[in-house]
């Protein structure tokens, strides 16, 4: 009988239905069960979900559903990182609001992620644009603003002149707008900041209790805080050439053991003495401008050409009056960080070795390299580093960097410069307070209030939620709400006069760094139920892109951190695992200079050779690098066109198997293909073992051959190890045995029929059972198509883990490899408690050794027992 192709079209729906009336993933606080949250990073409602999402929420959703098969009581929700700028491009671009664009892109993509079967509770679900959830993150800032960690400055800020908006430093392009263009101006605007500042040191001394998160993630983490300790050091300057006022230049260094190799000083841009020595210099000025269009961010800086302007001022060097030390406006040096000015050391930095090599100046190693000859060694293009003994530095000569720390410290702390200590220790931070306003209008809008009588008032309370206003236009550039006249219009809470709203909305990472917590309890009235926060949280395991590695989760961090001050829940960290995986990667195509979708693409073999060949042209097309899927480069696979064609179950399956999940994963049509055979593979075997096994007992009552002993060893041994990899998140591995798994049975369920052993029957029904419901958390729907087949009650998504029989799982012998000379020539079955002697006796034994010995004694015997034999003839 010719068994029916397993059909997801039909299968898939079905089951999805099935799942969805049994409230199956609804999750109730007070269940049964030890808790675990398991959550992916939400999804921005562009409109489509793309392959690296269908990754994402494949790895989480085995997660979820293996938990809830060990009996967790799990937490698995679903929501909209909703607010933001593509949503504002929409509605200039295509005249719609940014509601409604985004509200039904939502709608379009929960289809598409209901078609993959995840496990979602989508009774928690929310979108951040949603007034019920913003309304919510307002009395949170002002809870924050009541506890001083929120709080509005002047700060510089990029400015497009186009648009009208402050950017973000990834949205300034090689000093221009991303969108508009234009030339990015700094300016000084007054913004609203969250104090991330007061939990620097706790942020990155925690790190350490955080042992499952990637080691790269954390290392990542402690470097954006930057944590350093150092001097604050003042230097005198040389009074001739100072401007009128100035008489001394503070600095923060991490390595004063290096002070004897200063060859300049470099100040930012903004920094009062550069902005002082520019007044009657007009290209100091011009130089001075020009650093104002670099964007801010580090990155910026590292990859711009470091530049520098000479302003003939000089400092004098802390331990030698005669000693004089040019000082720079230099584009690399930022004014938020430390002083704003820095020493340079040439021969130990590569940054300084860089500026002093561009504009000649003094490179003095201080610094000596073990087993060096300090008469001979010198530093070309590459500055020295690493550890060595201090030289050519007076006083500090013969000490380790360390050793001159503490020498320095302690003589310029007793060293009186102009009625105060030349030199002061202090720990320095990398990591500035967090900048939150954005002058957009699809953002949650900051809740406080400009009164001429009473200043900056906070709105109040029974005032909230303060909703964005429906009527808005963007015919103009800039932010509507600046442009909307009756919405500003407010009354003070103070005094009861006029007052006007502040137009500034959130910065759109606010929104994400506290959503974990609201799924907890997503309709309570106050931002949460610390009663339920407390119970669900720490996230047990947070999945999501490397690229979220620093802002995310330290914002998420600090939040916590804020909310726990605030009295929203007593938390130490949101997430307690962290799992960052790879990307989906998929060759690219090119016909001449224009990109190529893989749908237009077919390939042959012409001469040994993979050719790609255009189907609407025909014609043959270059074959690119294998890249991150991405609409520019047209190198992208729509889910749905893969769901439609092979199911859900095979694209997870896909993106499960082919490599570990931290690593990318290469999208080819013949792995997917692959993928789908195994599929109708295993409900092949399903249906047509199913049969056999309709009267099998359900257990064996004695009588237990070698056949039923080794299918049920392969299950539990299987089934033992899918739980472990799932443990570890080895999806990849889990996937590998489970196809050996379905060979060993194939093989022995081809020998059964009706006559065979009840023993034997009861092993391969119960063999097929576990196999049934080890793939179930990585295909759902087949596993629900193969447990109904084979007449199991219920639905196996409810169904518990296989319990593994523990005595299975070691083998009574172990067979050996056994070599003679180095070559394998045969196999050695023993005991699996057999020692040396007793392998040595056997080996001799052998057929193949004995003639191999030829009546004559071995030269040597090696045994490594569990492993080889070797028999040296």
């Amino acid at each position: 009988m010719t068994t029916e192709r397993y059909n997801p079209r039909t299968a898939e729906p079905k089951w999805q239905k099935a799942w969805a009336e049994a409230k199956l993933f609804e999750t109730q606080t007070d269940a049964a069960g030890e808790k675990y949250y398991v959550l992916e990073m939400f999804p921005y409602p562009s409109g489509r979900i793309h392959m690296g999402h269908v990754r994402n929420y494949a790895l989480g959703d085995v997660v979820a559903r293996y938990k809830r098969a060990k009996g967790f009581n799990v937490l698995h929700p679903m929501g909209w990182d909703a607010f933001g700028m593509p949503a504002e491009n929409a509605a200039m671009q295509n005249k719609v609001h940014p509601a409604k664009w985004t509200y039904e892109n939502i709608d379009a993509m929960r289809t598409q992620l209901k078609s993959m079967g995840l496990s979602l509770d989508w009774s928690r679900e929310f979108a951040t644009c949603d007034v019920d959830y913003y309304h919510r993150q307002q009395m949170l800032f002002l809870d924050m603003l009541d506890k001083g960690l929120a709080y509005r400055k002047k700060s510089k800020v990029n400015w497009d002149p186009v648009d009208m908006t402050v950017l973000a430093n990834e949205q300034v392009i090689d000093g221009k707008g991303w969108r508009s263009g234009a030339d990015v101006e700094q300016r000084e605007l007054v913004q609203w900041f969250f104090k991330i500042t007061d939990f620097a040191d706790d942020l990155a001394a925690a790190l350490d209790a955080l042992p499952n998160w990637p080691e790269k993630v954390r290392l990542m983490q402690r470097n954006w805080i930057g944590k350093s300790e150092g001097l604050m050091l003042r230097w005198a300057l040389e009074t001739a050439t100072a401007p009128e006022g100035q008489r001394e230049v503070t600095v923060f260094t991490t390595r004063p053991d290096t002070l004897f190799g200063a060859s300049f000083i470099a100040v930012a841009a903004d920094h009062p003495l550069a902005q002082k020595a520019a007044e009657n210099n007009p290209d100091l000025q011009a130089f001075i401008a020009e650093c104002r269009r670099t964007g801010t961010s580090a990155e910026a800086l590292e990859k711009a050409e470091k530049k520098g302007f000479a302003t003939g001022i000089e400092a004098v060097h802390p331990f030698d009056p005669e000693w004089r030390v040019p000082v720079y406006v230099a584009n690399f040096v930022l004014m938020e960080y430390g002083t704003g000015a820095v020493f340079g050391c040439p021969a130990h930095d590569q940054r300084d070795l860089d500026f002093a090599r561009k504009y000649g100046l003094p490179v003095k190693p201080v610094v000596l390299p073990p087993h060096e000859d300090p008469v001979a060694f010198s530093v070309g293009n590459e500055a020295f580093t690493d550890d060595g003994t201090i030289y050519n530095s007076g006083f500090l000569d013969g000490k380790t960097p360390d050793e001159a720390f503490e020498a320095v410290a302690e003589r310029l702390e007793a060293t009186d410069l102009f009625g105060a200590p030349q030199a002061e220790r202090r720990v320095n931070y990398r990591l500035r307070d967090w900048g939150i306003s954005r002058q957009r209008y699809w953002g949650c809008p900051i809740p406080v209030l400009h009164c001429e009588s009473c200043g900056v008032v906070p709105e109040a309370r029974e005032n909230l939620p303060v909703k964005l206003p429906d009527d808005i236009d963007f015919e103009k550039p800039g932010n509507p709400l600046d442009r909307h006249a009756t919405w500003r219009k407010a009354i003070c809470p103070r005094c009861g006069g006029d007052a006007s709203r502040e137009t500034d909305t959130m910065d759109t990472f606010v929104d994400s760094s506290w959503y974990f917590a609201r799924f907890t309890a997503p309709r309570a009235d106050e931002p949460t139920d610390p009663q339920a926060a407390n119970a669900w949280l720490p996230v047990d395991q947070y999945i999501g892109g490397i690229e979220h590695a620093i802002l995310h989760l330290l914002y998420s961090r600090f939040f916590v951190r804020a909310m726990r001050k605030c009295g929203h829940l007593d938390l130490d960290e949101p997430f307690k695992g962290l799992f960052t995986q790879g990307m989906v990667v998929h060759e690219t195509y090119r016909d001449g200079r224009e990109w190529v979708p893989p749908v237009d693409v077919r390939f042959e073999e012409a001469e040994g050779a993979r050719r790609a060949i255009r189907i609407s042209s025909g014609q043959p097309i270059e074959i690119g690098g294998i890249e991150k899927m991405s609409k520019s480069k047209k190198n992208v696979v729509d889910p749905d066109d893969i769901i439609g064609s092979y199911g859900a179950d095979t694209a997870r399956w896909f993106v499960l198997s082919d490599s570990p999940p931290d690593r990318d994963v290469i999208w080819t049509e013949a792995g997917v293909e692959g993928a789908h055979r195994f599929v109708q593979r295993l409900w092949r075997l399903v249906t047509e073992t199913a049969p056999k096994l309709r009267d099998a007992p359900s257990s064996a009552s004695g009588g237990e051959d070698d056949e039923a002993l080794t299918i049920r060893k392969a299950a539990h041994r299987t089934v033992a190890g899918v739980g472990e990899d799932i443990e570890r998140l080895g999806f990849n591995k889990a996937i590998a045995r489970v196809h050996e798994l379905v060979n060993q049975l194939a093989a022995a369920f081809a020998k059964l029929d009706a006559g065979s052993p009840p023993a034997r029957l009861a092993a391969a029904r119960e063999a097929l059972s576990m196999l049934v419901r080890a793939i179930a958390p990585m295909m759902p729907h087949l596993a629900e198509s193969a447990w109904e087949a084979i007449g199991e009650d219920g639905l196996v998504a409810a169904a518990p883990w296989p319990t593994v029989d523990d005595t299975l799982l070691s083998d009574d012998t172990v067979t050996l490899p056994v070599q003679i000379n180095g070559k394998k020539r045969g196999d050695l079955t023993v005991p699996a408690e057999a020692g040396k002697a007793d392998i040595e006796q056997a080996t001799l034994a052998l057929d193949f050794v004995v003639a191999a010995l030829d009546g004559k004694t071995p030269k040597r015997l090696v045994v490594v027992p569990g492993r080889i034999v070797n028999v040296v003839v």
